[in-house]
């Protein structure tokens, strides 16, 4: 597939310039993840369903290595499978395309990931049971299709492998909360912590990850730590804004930006305004006139005074 270059104005320089919402904890958090699977010799690829312009596929892509393979599920531009999906499209993500999706990840990768156009429900259709270490799910925000996403992460991640839930507290996507604790409760996924938006979380044993984490104090500067229980069982929760990991750098790094244009010209009635006296300030009883009098009898004053 061809994939047009997008025009120098669009080009992102860096990775703030992609749109998205991937705040620098949740980069940390991702991180400090991905490098510990990377340092423990976990194999497995990684997994992104819904992938919006680009913004975490091109950061996670940072952390795969050779001989693993990067999947991308979105509907990006095609026909959603039901008329829910298709409005919860049409409302949040109107401008997503596939050809704005590639343009932002190839500013940064030579190589576009596997991608996989269409509902999220396709996925085990083309990414096989117990092959992934790393999945991110951030796909739909009904309750169904959620549910069927947390089902596929189940099944495809390997022993110990990792998912993270975005938008499972929003106040906007009560069906993602509902899908992710009925998967706590009644699913066996083990919470490992918390962030502002997601749910990371395992199948596996969290204990090591949690106590590792909480043993590292350097890591955890400019973050706030907590320790939660949930049902008798331990969850981290991480807030704050600590620095960002080194992103990925964007082949446009060093293109300059379009100078500002150039304001409009001033009309002449503008520059005649602005070589006029100055405004008179009030004074200080006309300021206190204006705060307690009524409207009508200010608005009286000022016309006798003029």
């Amino acid at each position: 597939m061809t994939v047009t270059t997008a025009p120098a104005a669009q080009r992102p320089r860096n990775l703030n310039d992609v749109k998205g919402w991937f705040p620098s904890l949740d980069q940390v958090l991702f991180d400090r993840f991905l490098t510990r699977q990377e340092r423990l010799g976990q194999r497995g690829d990684l997994m992104e369903m819904g992938a919006y312009m680009g913004k975490s596929a091109i950061f996670t892509a940072s952390y795969l290595r050779a001989n693993e393979q990067f999947t991308v599920c979105d509907l990006f531009d095609a026909e959603a499978p039901d008329e829910k999906n298709a409005a919860e499209a049409r409302k949040s993500y109107s401008t997503l395309t596939r050809t704005a999706f590639e343009q932002n990840y190839l500013a940064f990768w030579d190589e576009l990931p596997v991608v996989i156009q269409g509902p999220t429900s396709v996925v085990p259709d083309h990414v096989g049971a117990n092959t992934c270490r790393f999945i991110h799910v951030d796909a739909s925000h009904l309750y169904e299709h959620v549910a069927g996403d947390i089902d596929t992460a189940h099944n495809t991640l390997v022993p110990d492998g990792l998912v993270v839930l975005d938008d499972f507290r929003s106040e906007h996507t009560p069906g993602v909360a509902a899908a992710t604790w009925e998967a706590v409760f009644t699913r066996g996924l083990r919470p490992i912590c918390l962030s502002t938006q997601k749910l990371y979380g395992t199948w596996g044993d969290p204990g090591p990850i949690q106590d590792e984490m909480l043993a590292d104090e350097a890591w955890r500067k400019g973050m706030h730590t907590s320790v939660q229980e949930i049902a008798g069982r331990r969850v981290l929760r991480f807030s704050g804004k600590p620095a960002n990991p080194t992103p990925p750098t964007s082949r446009y790094v060093d293109e300059p930006r379009d100078p500002d244009p150039d304001p409009e010209p001033r009309s002449a009635s503008t520059a005649s305004a602005s070589t006029a006296a100055p405004r008179r300030r009030p004074t200080a009883v006309r300021r206190i006139a204006a705060d307690v009098l009524p409207p009508v009898v200010t608005r009286a004053i000022r016309r006798r005074r003029g």
